[in-house]
């Protein structure tokens, strides 16, 4: 299923590209990737972090969610997602991501519902960066975030917001999943 949809989002991205007459290298170029991973992404074999498809998205001036659903947003005054009912992204398998407002036109942040199983105390934590700033707000369980050499541990209530173009990571620790909401500008 995942890898299904890996490949209907990267269908998605090389006809979007190919309609706005962007090159494999000038797409690479602005991810700041080769272009041999540009072309793996394009593929649908290498994973794409949701941090990347907004940064897709922002480069081929369309909402996230024409890419994440096939679907063009059309809400331009307001948009409720009902518990549960968020648009499932699974794109990394630490974490299950649910866009909550993936139908509205023009977003400024992506606003995401993130869960992620625990590793008990000692979890590693895989470091990643994109442009741009995050925040996070923990709903439940701990969260740990390695964020600029440092390990911090947040709870419930707890929230952090960084430049996200440092290297940074998250992952539940305890006996508890984590959830939290996510915002990346």
């Amino acid at each position: 299923m995942a890898q299904d949809l890996n490949h209907e989002i990267a269908e998605r991205i090389c006809e979007l590209r190919d309609l706005q007459e962007v090159t494999i290298v000038e797409m690479a170029e602005k991810l700041g990737v080769s272009e041999e991973t540009y072309r793996k992404m394009e593929s649908g074999s290498e994973d794409l972090s949701v941090s990347c498809l907004n940064e897709i998205a922002q480069i081929l001036k369309v909402d996230l969610s024409l890419l994440l659903t096939g679907k063009e947003s059309h809400s331009i005054a307001f948009t409720v997602t009902r518990a549960g009912k968020g648009v499932q992204v699974n794109r990394r398998k630490q974490y299950q991501y649910s866009a909550l407002f993936p139908h509205f036109k023009g977003k400024v942040i992506e606003p995401l519902l993130v869960s992620c199983p625990s590793k008990g105390e000692d979890a590693s934590v895989a470091l990643n960066s994109h442009p741009g700033q995050e925040m996070d707000y923990v709903l439940e369980g701990k969260l740990k975030i390695v964020l600029c050499g440092n390990e911090i541990v947040l709870g419930p209530g707890d929230s952090i917001y960084f430049d996200s173009s440092n290297p940074h990571g998250m992952a539940a620790v305890g006996d508890c999943p984590a959830k939290f909401i996510a915002i990346v500008i």
